[in-house]
């Protein structure tokens, strides 16, 4: 890429997009090109249509999506599927119809079956069945960077496609409801911390493992694949390490300065066992995280106090 063509970043106002958009800028990038929803409806495959025709843009970093937890997941699978795939399609078609250069695809390390072998290597992808709470999620992702597969095999684009671990960081999601699991604890840590409540439930048993990437961490390692990579096979992201939801917990309890218990609500699911990408390929590109968790919490942390502190004024 270079430093003038036009760079459209869609999802600029999410976690993943506005962390793009500050790695772009810090690099000297700065005709990026940006509309929020209610500018441009994703949804609407006309609207899409139109705005590619009007800004042509070169690149394309596709990072909107609908997002939630567990609960959200499973409460509204018919539109996280609908939402997800017609986004996508739209975004992705209207890249081919109007010759973007290069186009990057995100997807979500739960495109992988639910008892793949560990840690989870591309080549795993559609070899058995997915986690049945984050289905519907799973399949609109798959059938994104399945069409960014067949566009290059068919039409010799250039359309890449990366999968993201667990991420957290500035701009977070911390709905009660649809949150991820790492942004769902800090809020609770914290409220439980303000009202000096005795203990902190969770979901599940809390031996499930899990990995988190910095979201700054990843949007840096977007960058620097479309700068220097190439090819139909997605690409995981991700640090290599994991951790028991468990000890998550812990962690976050520290970090808030929560001195009460945590305790454990069985009944509820845990969802996938064990969820560790092999970043054996991103690695070999020549891209490691930089953020360890500990560190990430704590920036997680601050940019969360400066929310809720501006929410309240």
């Amino acid at each position: 890429m270079e430093k003038q063509e036009k760079i459209y970043v869609a999802g600029h106002r999410g976690m993943v997009g506005s962390a793009i958009v500050r790695n772009l800028e810090a690099k000297g990038f700065q005709n990026i090109v940006s509309r929020t929803s209610k500018e441009l409806d994703l949804r609407r495959q006309m609207e899409v249509e139109d705005f590619f025709k009007e800004e042509k843009p070169d690149y394309v970093f596709l990072a909107a999506a609908k997002v939630g937890g567990i609960m959200a997941n499973s409460t509204y699978p018919a539109d996280f599927m609908y939402d997800n795939m017609i986004m996508e399609m739209n975004v992705i078609h209207s890249a081919f119809e109007n010759k973007v250069k290069k186009l990057m695809f995100l997807g979500s390390s739960c495109i992988y079956p639910r008892l793949a072998l560990q840690p989870m290597k591309e080549s795993c992808l559609l070899t058995s069945s997915l986690e049945q709470t984050n289905e519907a999620y799973a399949l609109a992702k798959i059938s994104g960077l399945k069409y960014c597969e067949y566009l290059n095999r068919q039409h010799g684009t250039d359309y890449i496609s990366a999968m993201p671990t667990n991420l957290y960081g500035p701009n977070d999601n911390y709905h009660p409801q649809n949150s991820h699991v790492l942004p769902a604890f800090i809020k609770r840590f914290h409220e439980a911390k303000m009202e000096n409540a005795s203990s902190v439930t969770i979901w599940g048993t809390g031996k499930p493992l899990r990995e988190f990437l910095y979201v700054d961490d990843l949007a840096d390692a977007c960058v620097f694949l479309m700068q220097n990579y190439s090819g139909s096979e997605t690409v995981n992201l991700g640090t290599g390490k994991e951790l028991a939801i468990a000890e998550l917990a812990e962690l976050v309890k520290e970090v808030v300065g929560y001195s009460g218990k945590i305790e454990f609500d069985t009944s509820k699911p845990d969802g996938t066992p064990r969820k560790l990408l092999d970043v054996t390929k991103l690695n070999a590109l020549g891209w490691r995280y930089k953020t360890e968790l500990e560190e990430g919490i704590r920036m997680a942390y601050e940019d969360f106090l400066e929310r809720d502190f501006r929410k309240d004024r």
